[in-house]
């Protein structure tokens, strides 16, 4: 009897010995566990932007972002931060096809700028303006406003300086993509728009590059058009030269003489607003001044819209509508 009683106490205790092992073993996962987490859960590495003259410094992603320029809403929607949006404003045209369906998804807060009641009101924590204007006065605010509000604040710094390249919208995605911890998803889109625009450049005739191109934006009396800003870049890289790509501006108004003294081969018009397209190429084949240029004794007419024209992910879409208007053969 005293033997049985023996067993049953050794048995007892080695149980005991066994489930307090089991639970330190649990404690310590859960200490390891916990020790792994918590700096997650503590928010990422703290990340800093220098932009538009001031320092902005990001604890964690914003998460109620709003933009307010055609083209700042699609680099956005590229990155599939639609999520982290929660109003999208000023539409020039229809949006880039493929983000149709994840701009639906985000409310739209007015035709132009929104108010900075709606903004206010929308909690927003962050706004990307992809023109100076957004950041302005007559615009939402200025930065430092919207600072002390709490916001966020980023300008499109290739929408902001003189003659931007392809690289400096490549800048900016990464800020962007930085700002919201998706850096690999903007070296992705980096490397297919690189890859898209080579692929447009092996198709180009060799040697090209002397083609005269006059950028038609609007006027009558005058003309307004590209000089030092994107359309430069995008008419030099789809084998064509801006014969107003020396004047010291980013978008200028010239006489018509000079445009006829300059004689484009090939005119782009900038389709927008509300005088469309067909409107604008109507009124150069009947004044009196232009209609003497070779593009228009031609009708060499290239129609590219504003939002692919402005420093966003249609650079390569652009680069395509251009490059097969200058030399259609060679895209045939």
């Amino acid at each position: 009897m005293k033997t049985f009683k023996s067993v049953w106490l050794v048995l007892a205790i080695a149980m005991l010995s066994i489930l307090a092992a089991c639970g330190n073993e649990e404690k310590q996962d859960s200490a390891s566990h916990s020790e792994q987490v918590e700096p997650a859960k503590a928010g990422a590495t703290e990340v800093t932007i220098e932009n538009n003259g001031t320092t902005q410094v990001y604890t964690e992603a914003p998460k109620k972002a709003i933009s307010l320029n055609q083209h700042v809403t699609e680099i956005m929607l590229a990155l599939g931060l639609e999520d982290s949006m929660v109003g999208t404003a000023y539409l020039d045209d229809a949006i880039y096809a493929p983000l149709q369906a994840a701009y639906e998804t985000i409310p739209v807060l007015a035709e132009q700028y929104p108010t900075k009641e709606q903004v206010i009101d929308a909690e927003a924590d962050f706004l990307y303006a992809g023109w100076k204007s957004g950041f302005s006065e007559k615009g939402i605010g200025t930065p430092e406003e919207l600072e002390a509000l709490g916001i966020h604040t980023y300008l499109h710094t290739s929408s902001s300086i003189t003659n931007p390249a392809l690289e400096d919208i490549f800048e900016d995605i990464q800020n962007i993509a930085k700002i919201f911890g998706v850096e690999e998803r903007g070296e992705e889109l980096i490397e297919q728009m690189t890859k898209d625009v080579e692929d447009i450049r092996t198709k180009l005739p060799q040697g090209v590059g002397d083609l005269r191109v006059l950028v038609f934006d609007s006027g009558e009396q005058e003309v307004f058009t590209a000089a030092q800003n994107f359309m430069n870049e995008l008419v030099t890289v789809a084998g064509g030269k801006n014969i107003f790509g020396d004047v010291e501006s980013g978008w200028a108004t010239v006489s018509k003489e000079d445009a006829v003294e300059r004689n484009p081969e090939v005119i782009v018009v900038i389709d927008y607003g509300s005088t469309t397209a067909e409107e604008k190429i109507n009124f150069l084949k009947n004044d009196p001044a232009l209609k003497e240029t070779v593009a228009v004794l031609n009708e060499r007419f290239v129609i590219l819209p504003l939002s692919a024209a402005s420093e966003g992910v249609r650079a390569a879409e652009a680069i395509q509508i251009l490059a097969q208007g200058f030399y259609p053969d060679s895209f045939q």
